[in-house]
């Protein structure tokens, strides 16, 4: 008997996670839809939850199309592999406003769904309402970048879900306090050991966000739908001349040139994206010297000249660093559903997507860390609107994520 239960322990529990046997699809899995049911969550609705072997194996995931280029940079640290249960906790305390000193603020209150995960104010709004001076990073495609926050100074998504609850502006917070409620709420007690083996710790609650936040991708845009079409026509532009022959000789092609461009003409790239798509990969406009890959972002830091014409302007990477180079240098943003996130820029000063390409287009404020990659653009209004129209077809769907159902 006493190693029957040895086995189940093994099975379902934090000390010995087992390997899931199929691949899980970011953005179509139901990660993040919450345990089954309706109105808070009850504890026999948790115990049932983690009563399920298959919520606690640990999963291999693969990127939806439109992201599965960037493979290579999935970042899923070794000692906090996915579960079903992990990414749950993960969820419920991302939108929990129990974790900051009021019970006015969670994660998702600056990175809300609503608003493409990013906030739609030029600052995140703290508690009683303070602001801090930079705009809300976005939280989602974050499996495929390391460094978190404008400046980088986290090391991973673990240390940057922490960071929140204990700045005096945003969550006012303390960790031990965060701790001490979560020990005090049974649902939450419950999960912590299920999950990690142990009662809630700050490095838990940490490794449980990121666990949700790495599940947050974008899915096809009509760029991705449009791009895939246009490749396969110019590697086969030959044999496109006269489908019918096509059709006689090859049916795979034929049938797979078919399914593509049923799928761009159902999620349609206007004539204008088109025309910023090309002008945006140009050197007339050296847009892709930065926003680059499939998250278009380099993932490194440069100086736009974006708030270097106050009197003390903020230094950005340069406090991180200390190195004279990265003063005023932030990190580059992913474009990836970047209509929905605005304003712009690490300090929010761009309302539009219009007025940060005239930003671009002016060549900056100078000074004397402006990034060399910066220079003034010869565009025409029409090139700028083209621009801005591609920057919109870069608008993906997000999963469905349940923001209600806590303990």
């Amino acid at each position: 008997m006493k190693s029957r239960w040895i086995a189940i322990w093994v099975a379902v529990g934090f000390a010995g996670i087992v390997q899931a046997a199929e691949p899980v699809p970011l953005g179509k899995a139901d990660l993040t839809t919450g345990i089954p049911g309706t109105g808070k969550l009850t504890i026999q609705q948790i115990e049932s939850w983690l009563a399920d072997p298959k919520n606690h194996e640990a999963l291999t995931v693969t990127l939806p199309s439109s992201l599965e280029a960037g493979k290579e940079a999935i970042y899923i640290p070794e000692n906090n592999p996915l579960t079903k249960a992990k990414i749950e906790l993960g969820r419920q305390l991302y939108f929990d406003r129990r974790l900051s000193a009021n019970n006015e603020v969670s994660c998702a209150d600056c990175h809300h769904p609503q608003f493409g995960y990013a906030k739609d104010t030029q600052f995140g709004v703290g508690i009683k309402g303070q602001t801090g001076n930079r705009n809300s990073p976005v939280a989602f495609n974050r499996i495929i970048s390391k460094a978190q926050f404008w400046d980088g100074r986290a090391g991973s998504l673990e240390e940057q879900a922490v960071g929140p609850i204990a700045n005096p502006i945003e969550m006012g917070f303390t960790h031990e306090k965060a701790v001490a409620l979560l020990n005090q709420i049974p649902g939450y007690k419950m999960q912590f050991v299920k999950v990690f083996g142990r009662n809630p710790t700050i490095d838990d609650v940490g490794k449980a966000i990121a666990s949700f936040e790495r599940t947050l991708v974008t899915g096809e845009s009509p760029y991705d739908t449009y791009e895939r079409l246009r490749r396969f026509e110019e590697s086969f532009a030959a044999d496109l001349e006269d489908l019918d022959a096509l059709k006689e000789d090859n049916e795979e092609l034929y049938n797979r040139y078919a399914e593509l461009k049923k799928a761009a003409e159902g999620n349609p790239m206007s004539e204008s994206a088109k025309r910023g798509r090309d002008l945006f990969f140009s050197t007339k406009s050296n847009c892709s010297a930065c926003h680059v890959g499939v998250n278009f972002a380099d993932e490194l830091y440069h100086n736009l000249g974006v708030g270097m014409d106050k009197k003390e302007p903020d230094v950005g990477r340069f406090a991180v660093t200390k190195e004279k180079k990265d003063m005023g240098a932030f990190k580059t943003p992913t474009l990836r559903n970047i209509a929905s996130t605005g304003p712009y820029m690490h300090d929010g000063s761009q309302k539009t997507l219009l007025e940060v390409v005239e930003w671009y287009a002016k060549g900056g404020h100078p000074n004397p860390n402006l990034s060399d990659k910066i220079q003034k653009l010869d565009l025409t209004q029409q090139d700028k609107q083209d621009l801005v129209a591609f920057m919109e077809a870069l608008t993906g769907p997000l999963p469905k994520v349940e923001s209600e159902r806590l303990p």
